[in-house]
């Protein structure tokens, strides 16, 4: 199936959402365009801050959206390269049990994806209060790279630490896994957080993220995709894009749009309204990314 085809998908089926087009500025000519070989175009489909565990009026249907949200993938035609998802998995809780029941009943929900590989990475209500070990038990390494069709992928861990830092170790990490690459790789990170500093008032940014964006720099194909702030938001550290998700809980306001960063509340009139997946069709040979949100639909 093409990609036009399954677009036309998402739009009968009543997914259609904002389009967007990640990569190279319009302004490079196609002279001055990567002359990449051997790359062959995928997609793959980004989850984010399913906050499963969570009860309240934000969400009265806090149990239903992850698994509308599964079957809704497991509708698309053309199955994804792969899944992932980025960080919040769980609700945060006190207790060390009832942390590792909700990220059971998690895994158990998202097996039913079709899709092989799912791949997990932790936000700060999964991590922050045992510095990732519970996750580690159930999804593996906070922080890890990965190889697909042409296309670096590098996964941060910038929520185990609870004072929202990547620390000198990971950076160490990243700079080595960065010298083995050469300059014109694609690259992909994937954070919870932004790297950047979008609301630090909110906890919306990384504490030593601009020395990770540093990093990343001397790499003039590198898109970042991210969740945490539980909205679309696109915005650009130099030639860097970054993209944030929406979220499958509930979504909250823009950055400073009001006094503290609460939930927007659930209208019975628009359910879900807020609330989606994406899927990110990747085409490296251009070092460009096209982004099609889609939202939660009912049942």
């Amino acid at each position: 199936m093409s990609r036009f085809d399954r677009r036309q998908f998402l739009q009968l089926a009543g997914f259609g959402g904002a389009v967007w087009v990640s990569g190279l500025s319009a302004e490079v000519c196609a002279a001055d365009a990567p002359k990449a070989t051997g790359y062959d175009d995928f997609y793959f489909v980004q989850l984010s801050d399913t906050h499963w565990g969570f009860e309240g009026p934000p969400n009265p249907d806090a149990r239903g959206t992850l698994p509308k949200a599964v079957a809704a993938v497991n509708a698309i035609p053309q199955s994804p390269d792969f899944i992932i998802f980025t960080g919040d998995l769980t609700h945060t809780t006190d207790d060390p049990k009832e942390r590792r029941k909700r990220m059971g009943e998690f895994r158990d929900i998202v097996s039913e994806l079709k899709v092989k590989p799912v791949r997990f990475i932790p936000g700060e209500h999964d991590a922050s209060l045992d510095n990732g070990k519970a996750f580690k038990e159930f999804f593996g390494p906070t922080n890890y790279t990965f190889e697909h069709k042409g296309v670096h992928f590098i996964v941060l861990d910038n929520v185990s630490d609870p004072s929202a830092r990547l620390g000198d170790e990971q950076l160490a990490w990243l700079a080595d896994d960065l010298k083995m690459q050469p300059q014109d790789a694609r690259i992909v990170v994937f954070a919870h957080r932004p790297l950047f500093d979008l609301y630090p008032q909110w906890d919306w940014a990384t504490r030593d993220g601009a020395k990770a964006v540093e990093l990343l720099m001397p790499h003039p194909n590198v898109t970042v995709f991210y969740g945490h702030i539980h909205q679309e938001h696109h915005q650009m550290t130099g030639h860097i894009a970054h993209h944030s998700a929406k979220s499958l809980i509930f979504p909250l306001p823009v950055a400073g749009s009001q006094p503290k960063r609460t939930p927007l509340p659930w209208d019975p009139a628009q359910p879900y309204r807020g609330l989606g997946f994406r899927e990110i069709e990747a085409e490296p040979r251009k070092a460009e990314y096209v982004i099609t949100e889609v939202p939660v639909q009912r049942a």
